[in-house]
């Protein structure tokens, strides 16, 4: 009984550290013209309201909140995103849920807060 309860024990560390594993690749913002050069879509999943005071040029929006309602209108599943937000935190939740929704993406380490490149 005590070596199934280490067997059990075991076996859901391992599960549960395999889950734990990013599906999707976190790259830094100077990458993005990269890119973009690549074929990537930058996608900034900030409010309608904080993408309109400023974004990537070209940048398409699809706030988070949109994501985890299920909403995915208007996004291609055979184009690559490249996911920002303001800060980096929403773009690795909505990285997750692109991911698990057989999107390609790349996740944006920071934020808008921290591009220095053209805004419109």
């Amino acid at each position: 009984m005590k070596k199934l309860v280490v067997l059990i024990a075991i076996v859901t560390l391992f599960l549960a550290a395999c889950g734990s594993e990013n599906s999707y690749e976190t790259i830094e913002i100077d990458t993005i013209p990269q890119k973009i050069e690549e074929g990537y879509q930058v996608l900034d999943v900030r409010e309608l309201s904080e993408y309109d005071m400023g974004h990537i040029v070209g940048a398409e929006n699809k706030p988070l909140s949109e994501l985890k309602a299920g909403n995915f209108e208007g996004l291609d599943s055979s184009e690559k995103y490249v996911v920002i937000c303001q800060s980096g935190n929403r773009s690795k939740e909505a990285s997750e849920i692109l991911t698990g929704e057989e999107y390609s993406i790349l996740n944006v380490a920071t934020g808008m807060s921290s591009w220095t490149g053209e805004i419109e």
